[in-house]
């Protein structure tokens, strides 16, 4: 599957100023890591959040938002969003933001 390329361009220039940023190719699509934490990625045209087991339900609860069910089984912690949810610049910079605020909140690996 591929994924969104432009997608992949806002989120690079969303990301551009932060350390600790790589990209992977994962699943048959793209995942940026944080310290070698995924936190953000794309499946097609999905954006896929790592948001946490905390603001899991608050996630859910959001419009455009669906439990990620990539192996058939929701993964808790981790949503997709669908494009109408993060059609906005400012829509894309707070599900980055959220994520990064929770993937630095995880112990060192």
């Amino acid at each position: 599957m591929a994924f969104d390329e432009g997608l992949a361009e806002r989120i690079r220039e969303i990301l551009r100023d932060r350390r600790g940023v790589t990209e992977r190719k994962m699943f048959g699509g793209l995942a940026f890591m944080l310290d070698g934490r995924m936190f953000v990625g794309i499946l097609g045209d999905t954006f896929m959040a790592r948001v946490g087991l905390d603001d899991y339900a608050k996630a859910l609860a959001q419009k455009h938002v669906r439990e990620m069910d990539f192996t058939g089984k929701p993964m808790k912690g981790y949503v997709f969003v669908a494009p109408e949810g993060f059609e906005s610049d400012a829509a894309l910079e707070g599900w980055v933001g959220r994520c990064a605020k929770f993937a630095e909140s995880l112990p060192p690996k």
